[in-house]
């Protein structure tokens, strides 16, 4: 059974940083791309960040991409002897309150990260993220 728990959102002001974590379980951790979502009231679930599979025994590295909202702000980055993708988020605006979910990717070794919601089948259960001005 494979799950996906994310932990770290909370309530910060403008300007501030969070790190939110998410712990893979039931998959070869390893093998799968994984990404960073974010759904704000009234809004459609968006792409924020995504870190490719890493090859071999290495532990933390991958390929990443980020939305241009967020580029140079946040960092996804991942350790696989934890199971665990981060996405550390620094220079938070008011447009940046949502909650964020990581995902999956569908199949192993793809040669790439992913975008979209439909390139996964597992999700987090979110977590909430306010930033006040």
């Amino acid at each position: 059974q494979v799950q996906l728990v994310e932990s770290g959102g909370g309530l910060v002001q403008a300007g501030g940083s969070l790190r939110l974590s998410c712990a893979v379980s039931g998959r070869t951790f390893s093998y799968y791309a994984m990404g960073w979502f974010r759904q704000a009231p009234g809004k459609e679930r968006e792409f924020v960040a995504t870190i490719s599979r890493t090859g071999g025994t290495t532990r933390t590295g991958g390929t990443t991409d980020y939305s241009d909202s967020v580029k140079g702000r946040f960092t996804i980055s991942r350790d696989n002897a934890k199971n665990t993708v981060f996405l550390q988020m620094n220079s938070l605006k008011p447009e940046d309150t949502a909650v964020y979910y990581c995902a999956l990717g569908k199949a192993p070794f793809a040669s790439s990260g992913f975008y979209s919601n439909h390139d996964t089948d597992y999700w987090g259960q979110g977590t909430q993220v306010t930033v006040s001005s």
